[in-house]
């Protein structure tokens, strides 16, 4: 059986070639190919790219910087919480502030004893990274994301209290909250750069949150001051800063 050709291909047979107004055949010219890119033009884009890389990586930095500094505060402002619950439940009375190195046996008495409770938080003794230098942080109050200091085999502390608060050694007693002038300037906790849980100016991180530390007072608030507020131009600690009040 045979079958009839297409009729768009007897069509196209047929058809006439289409001419000039001279009479000449016309010449449908072909598509040209595409142009592929010369090393020239490549080189052009790839610097284009690099400088909008370079322009951009900043930003996502800050960006970094800027969520870590805002978990350290939400960890610090957690803190001021459950120093004010403890002080509801306990007649007004801040925690003693406990030992500044404490061993496995210290679990009776200190902040990072009973204000973990007043937030349900697991105790501070049984954290595996609080003697492993290469446990997995996560994510959790203790640790302030923008500190890299790990341990040093016996704790880990990233937020220290004021041990001026309580009194230290002999002195340490425990005190009303409102018993204490001016509590919106008086320091609490604050980010540190040294290892003991209870400390003072000099413990102060003065390197952290671009160039600086943050601070809960014991009103609760947080607030994030510059190395300039605690520290002078020859590295000398700063004590008779109003805004940063270390003796009530």
């Amino acid at each position: 059986m045979k079958t009839k050709p297409a009729t768009w291909l007897l069509d196209f047979v047929s058809k006439p070639a289409q001419k000039t107004a001279a009479g000449q055949n016309l010449v449908v010219p072909a598509r040209p190919a595409p142009r592929a890119f010369t090393l020239f033009e490549l080189l052009v884009t790839i610097g284009i790219i690099a400088i909008l890389a370079a322009m951009l990586l900043p930003a996502f930095s800050r960006a970094k910087d800027t969520a870590r500094a805002i978990s350290c505060r939400s960890n610090l402002k957690q803190w001021g919480l459950a120093t004010h619950l403890y002080a509801i439940d306990h007649d007004d009375f801040l925690p003693l502030e406990g030992a500044p190195n404490p061993s496995a046996s210290d679990t009776n008495t200190g902040w990072y004893v009973q204000l973990p409770v007043e937030l349900s938080l697991p105790r501070y003794v049984d954290m595996p990274w609080r003697t492993n230098a290469l446990a997995e942080v996560g994510n959790t109050i203790w640790i302030c994301p923008a500190n890299t200091r790990r341990s040093n085999g016996n704790n880990l502390f990233h937020y220290c209290l004021n041990q001026n608060v309580n009194g230290t050694g002999s002195n340490n007693v425990t005190i009303k909250i409102t018993a204490i002038h001016l509590p919106s300037a008086v320091v609490w906790l604050f980010d540190s750069k040294n290892l003991p849980a209870v400390g003072s100016v000099n413990y102060i991180h003065t390197n952290l949150h671009n160039g600086g530390a943050q601070f809960v007072f014991l009103d609760g608030h947080v607030q994030r001051f510059g190395l300039p507020a605690y520290r002078d131009v020859f590295g000398n600690v700063i004590t008779n800063n109003p805004e940063l009040v270390w003796c009530p």
